[in-house]
């Protein structure tokens, strides 16, 4: 179907992002593309698209690929027919069929007859049915417009089809939609994805990073536990390299004793001895220069096994080399937070919700917030932190300590320095090189002290939240997650769910990711 042939990629900044890149994908392949953020997966699905160049190297592609992009907003102008390049081939079928049969129009229309059906077809499919292929792009929800570029899928009828990360914006019924065309189609796939039950239908996974491709002949949970034997033996060989680094310096520390004592004893001798003043300095020097020569010997075997398991532990993924801790002395299991009794809220006296809610949440609980986009999920969040009053019904809200985390990291203040944000979180009890060690700890090192937060990306942003969360004295009694994984790359994710099983108070999420709510040992579901 295609290949890749050496390709490099280098940034208008002169930043290479990767180098001799090859790769074979055959037709009907089904395959994730991973990698962590930053590794160039959107850049490489852009080049196979042909919607950028390499730097160096060949690409042979038998087919033209149907690419579905990460971001829409350049396409907010444009109306949904000319975003999914349909627009010239439609208004020329509208023409033939008024009459206006041109060479022009005939050629353009490429005898595509079944255009319009199989945009209606493809549209509802999508749960898009009335949807004007006139209409602006930029009057679509994040769903919506996900849900234009997939239904392109079978309007263009591609035999290669390239996804980058297409279930970000999709609620839990539009995620099924695409499980199901990705078990069923013949097509060849691309995917780009942070979504692990969508990884687990592809047949084969190709992680890209710094060195190159890496392929598992297998889907995401095969992967996995590659992965994880690669970390198991890290594990062992940094063990082993601790121990024969600990080994190395005290063989180093008793042969110098020794070698001091051999000295020490043969100066005496020779002393009693009554040696020659010149002699006895010869003597002296070669005892130094040999003791020299030990010291050094050892000093070079130490080097290399500090350098080896310097390497060991660079190579650790980066939620092992973390430590989160969350204090909970203050957390009370079992404590009633918020009782709602018959509750509802309205907007220009019209309900929200069809039946009224009564619930009760109790501290230590783990509640998913479940709903279509539009049922009112936020809005249950505002009332039960008391941003809003419900228009009928009761609350009771016991005194607690909240915080809101939403999908774009809101409170981290982007007009700050990475430092400065850690420091607004500082109740005063830690000094300042306590803040950048454990800044250190979530992997910001002293090159991105200085940062400007609105340079960070989604997964740097949840870090050094997670880092505030850790440098402020007290953990809060709620914790809210508001689609915390929709901009997270796999290690952020998994760097967030090692955080969220350390928490042991309240934890209250919106969220369509299954792998993640399942992960995370959520215990009970309040539907809207």
């Amino acid at each position: 179907m295609f290949i890749l042939q050496n390709i490099s990629y280098v940034h208008p900044d002169k930043e290479l992002l990767f180098d001799k890149l090859d790769l074979a994908v055959n037709k009907h392949d089904k395959i994730a593309l991973t990698g962590n953020n930053g590794t160039g997966k959107s850049t490489l699905l852009k080049i196979i698209a042909g919607e950028l160049q390499p730097s160096a190297g060949a690409v042979k592609v038998d087919s033209k690929a149907y690419y579905v992009p990460q971001h829409f907003g350049q396409y907010n102008r444009l109306t949904i027919a000319q975003a999914l390049q349909i627009h010239e081939k439609l208004q020329a079928l509208k023409e033939i069929l008024d009459g206006n049969v041109t060479e022009n129009n005939l050629s353009l229309l490429e005898d595509d007859w079944t255009l319009e059906e199989r945009c209606n077809e493809a549209l509802e499919n999508w749960q898009l049915k009335n949807l004007d292929l006139m209409q602006k792009m930029e009057t679509l929800s994040g769903g919506q417009k996900t849900k234009v570029f997939l239904a392109g899928i079978s309007i263009h009828q591609r035999d290669l089809v390239l996804l980058d990360e297409p279930s970000n914006h999709l609620d839990t019924a539009g995620r099924q939609l695409l499980y199901n065309y990705l078990q069923a189609s013949s097509a060849t796939l691309i995917v780009v994805s942070h979504d692990r039950n969508l990884l687990n239908l592809l047949d084969t996974v190709c992680e890209l990073s710094p060195t190159g491709i890496t392929t598992y002949g297998g889907n995401y949970d095969f992967y996995a536990q590659q992965k994880q034997m690669e970390t198991d033996a890290l594990n062992e060989d940094l063990v082993n390299t601790e121990k024969a680094l600990r080994k190395a310096k005290e063989k180093a520390r008793e042969t110098l004793e020794r070698q001091q004592r051999l000295d020490s004893r043969g100066r005496k001798k020779q002393e009693k001895a009554g040696v020659a003043r010149i002699m006895m300095n010869t003597l002296r020097n070669q005892a130094e220069n040999s003791t020299s020569k030990i010291k050094s010997i050892h000093t070079e075997k130490i080097s290399g096994i500090s350098q080896e398991l310097q390497e060991l532990r660079s190579a650790l993924p980066a939620v092992d080399k973390m430590k989160i801790g969350f204090d909970k002395s203050a957390l009370h299991s079992g404590k009633i937070l918020f009782t709602a009794s018959a509750i509802n809220y309205g907007y220009n006296d019209v309900l929200l919700w069809k039946h009224n809610l009564s619930f009760q949440i109790v501290s230590g609980e783990r509640i998913v917030l479940k709903g279509l986009n539009g049922s009112g999920k936020t809005t249950l969040i505002k009332i039960i932190t008391g941003k809003l009053a419900p228009k009928t019904g009761v609350v009771y809200r016991a005194e607690n300590k909240s915080i809101y985390i939403d999908q774009d990291y809101s409170l981290i203040d982007n007009s700050l320095k990475v430092y400065e944000q850690a420091e607004q979180f500082n109740s005063g009890t830690l000094q300042e090189h306590e803040i950048k060690i454990r800044l250190s700890r979530f992997l910001f090192s002293k090159e991105d002290w200085e940062k400007r937060c609105r340079t960070l990306s989604g997964g740097e942003k949840m870090r050094l939240m997670l880092c505030c969360l850790t440098i402020a004295n007290q953990s809060p009694d709620i914790m809210f997650l508001d689609e915390p994984t929709n901009n997270l790359d796999i290690q952020n994710i998994e760097i967030l769910t090692s955080a969220v099983n350390e928490y042991r108070g309240t934890l209250i999420v919106v969220s369509h990711d299954e792998y993640f709510l399942e992960q995370v040992n959520m215990q009970r579901e309040i539907e809207l």
